[in-house]
This record gives structure tokens, sequence and C-alpha cells, in this order.
């Protein structure tokens, strides 16, 4: 039995635990406030607010709803629009109608949740901030200069807000309706009912974390499966700092490598990085174990560990084994893993000094896109030579691919505009991408060789090698 609290109420239910969340909403409990709009977690029309226990502190983030199944909201506070209505509009919806916002108003309860979500976090109140938060949310009929406005006003609310917790302030200035103020007691008595009821000793059940690609390849197939639920196994979360190397639970979301302390330090740019990487709840779903397995050749932060040369370990219960990530991939979505073993954790040694890193990648539109091509690079360089290089790109074969290669070619090398156009020349070597809908081969090649250029142009400023993008 799953059981959860869904707006104001308590709930359990015996649907299969694959259901997705918006099926269950709309359909058994005619909340239709919460759209079905593209069914693979882009548009955004179906956003919900997951709220959950996170080290004693009740914590809200954004999901979509028609990748959750239901047995990730198991104990958890789901909140739909209708969650969030008062007597009268909320600020978030009055904030919306003012600037004229809303026009066929398909879009609109996935854009207020975005941004009740926003007034539920701890991000400076800044507009900037505020616009971050709709950005897995799309319109396709008012445009978004007057959703933006409106996102500056919710900003604008948050200005006064210091001390208390985001959910204090949010509803002593009726932002958001009274009862939120008493989730975090009824989540942990909720918690103390539980009892396991979602484990799952079956060995042939599929496996889930975030569900965010499974869902969207397997819909029809997943919703009805024998599933173990990896996502909030506490075996499996955490990201931490041993001696030189990062630990990190294979459960863990990309949203809490953004917020972590140790990534912060060791990769300054990490935000950056990450805003190329789909949207914001889908941030908050996807795991990073879940995109090495998936096996994608474009997996974004499959691409930026294999450049970190990172470490798997793999278990079956009983046993455990380590495995380079750079092994793991044996053919198109063929691992060197057992179906019996799991991944339990990824590790690999933090930057020093002399270190110098960086991901690129390009797909069809900027953000909330899935790569043509994408690449990472990690440089140590002492004085002005390379001593040590690992270069990953993905899109360019069948596997999500570390190019050795190149990586040989450039270590001991000084670092020249003459050099960088002969590593590029050497990476098409040992690349073989196909034409298919994000581009031809052609492209991909050429794509290629300009993140290869990209990669030294910011992480060797002091070159002016700008010139090297120029197509000849």
């Amino acid at each position: 039995m799953i059981k959860f609290i869904l707006n104001n109420k308590n709930v359990s239910t015996s649907l299969p635990p694959g259901t997705p969340v918006l099926d269950f909403v709309r359909y058994r409990k005619q909340l239709m406030g919460t759209k079905i709009g593209c069914r693979e977690g882009d548009c955004g029309a179906c956003t919900v607010l997951v709220g959950d226990l996170n080290e004693g502190e009740l914590r809200y983030r954004t999901a979509t709803s028609c990748l959750m199944p239901l047995g990730n909201a198991h104990g958890k506070h789901i909140v739909t629009v209708e969650g969030i209505n008062m007597s009268d509009l909320n600020p978030i919806q009055q904030a919306m109608s003012d600037e004229s916002a809303t026009q066929c108003g398909f879009c609109t309860p996935g854009f207020v949740m975005s941004l009740a979500g926003f007034c539920l976090s701890k991000k400076a109140p800044t507009v900037q901030n505020s616009i971050a938060a709709i950005d897995g949310n799309i319109c396709r009929c008012t445009g978004y200069k007057s959703i933006k406005r409106a996102a500056a006003r919710v900003a604008n609310l948050l200005a006064q807000r210091s001390e208390g917790t985001p959910i204090q302030f949010a509803v002593e200035q009726e932002i958001l309706p009274a009862y939120f103020s008493n989730i975090q007691e009824r989540l942990q008595a909720l918690s103390l009912s539980l009892n396991g009821e979602l484990g799952n000793d079956n060995p042939l059940a599929q496996r889930v974390g975030g569900g965010t690609d499974l869902y969207v390849q397997k819909h029809d197939e997943i919703k009805d499966a024998s599933i173990q639920f990896l996502f909030d196994d506490a075996d499996l979360k955490g990201i931490r700092q041993d001696g030189n190397q990062c630990i990190i639970g294979p459960a863990s979301t990309v949203t809490d490598l953004i917020e972590s302390a140790v990534m912060q330090t060791y990769f300054p740019d990490f935000k950056l990085y990450t805003k190329l990487v789909s949207s914001t709840p889908i941030r908050n779903m996807a795991t990073v174990g879940g995109n090495f397995i998936n096996a994608s050749p474009i997996g974004d932060f499959t691409i930026f560990f294999l450049a970190l040369d990172a470490t798997l370990t793999l278990s079956n219960g009983v046993t455990e084994r380590e495995l380079p990530l750079r092994d793991l991939y044996l053919g198109y979505k063929t691992l060197d893993k057992q179906s019996a073993e799991y991944l339990k954790q990824i590790r690999f040694e933090l930057p020093n000094v002399t270190t110098r890193f960086n991901f690129e990648k390009v797909s069809k539109r900027t953000h909330l896109d899935i790569a043509s091509v994408n690449s990472a690079i990690k440089l140590t360089v002492e004085g002005d030579v390379i001593t040590s290089v690992t270069l990953s790109a993905g899109g360019v074969a069948p596997i999500p691919k570390r190019l050795f290669k190149t990586e040989e070619f450039l270590t001991g090398q000084f670092v020249t505009e003459e050099m960088i156009m002969e590593a590029t020349s050497v990476a098409q070597s040992e690349i073989s991408p196909i034409s298919d809908a994000r581009g031809t081969e052609a492209y991909k090649r050429l794509l290629l060789s300009q993140l290869i250029k990209a990669h030294f142009i910011r992480l060797f400023p002091e070159l002016n090698v700008e010139q090297l993008l120029v197509i000849s």
C-alpha cells in the first residue's frame, strides 16, 4: 500500500507502484489542474511539488508528475495546483493574472507550481532565480515576457524574507495555504506507519531511480512492472569528500550535485554546466546512477564523469567489485554488469591546483534538450606543459567515449594553436558518428572539433585563441 499526503489529505492506494503520479491525481482524484502534455517531462504542464523530510527538515522540490512513479511519492507530500488554492487567487496566481501571463491557460498551472516551488526554496529571492525556477515550463501561445514579469513580481514578494523558514514566510504572508505549516509533523507521523511497504525481493524486478528516461522510453511497460525503487534508498544517497576522493551515492540527483558543498568547492563552474542539462524539475528527479546505467551515448553526466575517470562499485547484494566507468560500456546499450548487480557507489579523484576541467554541450535548443554532441576534459598542467589529460565525448560513437588517442597525443604538449588543431584531427580518427535526428555525421564531426577548441579557449584564456572557432 502506497501512502502519502496529497495536498491537505492523507491518501493511500493499492495501484501498481509504477503508475505515474499524473495519472493518479487526474483519474483517481479528479484533480484536473495538473495537465497532460508531452508525457516526456519536457513541457512542464504536469508540474507538482514534492515535499519530503531531508535530515529532519521539510524540503520541497518541483517534479514532472508524468515521469514520477507512485512509488517515489510514498511517504511524501505531493502538491497539485489545487493544493495551493485559497479563497481568492494567491499572490502567485494574481501576479500571472495582473501581468496577462496566461492565454489559453493550459500551461499556467505548471508555471504557478514552479513559482510556488521557488517560494518554498532557500534560493535568494532574485528575479534571475525566479525566472530560472520556470526553466522547465513551456508556453505555446502567450510568449514569455509577461510570464517573466510575473516571475519578477513573485521575487519581489519574497524580498522581505529574512528569519524563519521559507515555508513559515509563505504561510505568514498568505502566499500559500496555512496547512503547509504542519506538514512536517504530519510527514513525521506518516513515516512511522510506512513499515517498508515498497520492499521488493523479486530478483527480476526493474530497478527505478528517478525514472526520467525510463518513463519516456517504456511508459506502458513500466507502469505495471515489478519495481525495486532506489530513489529514496538512504544507502545510495549522499555526496561527501574522503581525503582527495569524492564519494557519490548513485541515487543522488543532479540537484543534489548542484547543492553539494564538495562540488561547489572543486567545480566553481558547475552551475553553468548544469544549466545546459535538462530543467529544474528533471534535475530534481534524475539520478547520477540512472544516467550511467541508462547507457545513452550522449548522457551528459556520463560524459562529465568519464572525463573525471570515475570508478564504480557494483554489488549483487553479497559481493562487490570495482569497475572504471570507462569500462562499463561494451557496446550500444550493453553494459559490463550482471542483471543481479546494482550500482552502489561512484568515486573519483578531486581536482587539485594544477587541474583544469571543462564541460561543453551543443543541442538543437540551448536548454532543455538532449545533446547532439557533448564533451568534457580534465587537464593537469605543470608550467606550460600538459602532463595528463582525460577527454570524453558523446554523440560520436555507439557508447559514451573516452578519446584515448587524443589524450595520448595531448600529453606532454605545449598548448599552442597548432597543437589544438592537430588534436582535433587526431580526435576525428577515433570517432564514428552516425546521421540521425540530432545531426548529420559531418555536423557531429564538426561539433566535436569545435568543442575541443572550446575547451582550450575556456581553460587557457591567456592564449587569446578565439579565432580557432572560425570554421574554415
